[in-house]
């Protein structure tokens, strides 16, 4: 690879990396070809683009992206490096758990996940259990419908006596004053 071809390639990888909020960087060393093509397949239809790359090339990339600071990452530039981009940040995550359970490989050299770094391949249950936003944005619906779910219900539950009895109470206080 000459270098006109190598700065073609970084810049590229930049152009990548700074659009991307989520990409995993694994070690799928030593896997056989099948077992590759498998996995490229398994991230494939999770949405997930799969790319080998030098670590030399990638680091210069990661350099180059302007406002992240990617410095925590560049020791697991070693070995074999294959990039994974995706939308969600569980997603490879969940595809590299499920390829283990019948392989040892691959394995998780780092994440960043919007601006969130994981480091090791003891991260890859917490990534696992991440929620997406979709899930999170969810969960917080559900939290601020649960405190009026309760009032209505309360004030169901007594077959409109509890209204009833309120209004009467509120009025023989209004009769008074």
């Amino acid at each position: 690879m000459n270098r006109t071809e190598k700065d073609s390639m970084i810049n590229e990888l930049v152009g990548e990396l700074s659009e991307a909020n989520v990409f995993y960087l694994t070690d799928s060393s030593a896997m056989t070809a099948e077992q590759t093509s498998k996995l490229r397949r398994a991230m494939f239809t999770s949405g997930i683009r799969m790319r080998v790359v030098k670590n030399t090339l990638l680091r210069k990339a990661l350099e180059r992206v302007e406002g992240k600071d990617y410095s925590e990452l560049y020791p697991t530039l070693v070995g074999q490096t294959a990039l994974l981009f995706a939308q969600k940040g569980n997603a490879p995550a969940k595809v590299i758990s499920d390829f283990r359970r019948k392989s040892p490989k691959p394995v998780l050299k780092s994440a960043w996940i919007d601006e969130a770094i994981f480091v090791g391949d003891d991260q890859l249950a917490i990534l696992t259990a991440l929620k997406g936003k979709e899930e999170l944005i969810g969960d917080i619906i559900a939290l601020l419908q649960s405190p009026l779910k309760n009032v209505i219900s309360a004030l169901q539950g007594g077959g409109g006596h509890k209204i009833a009895g309120l209004v009467k109470s509120l009025e023989e206080r209004a009769a008074k004053a």
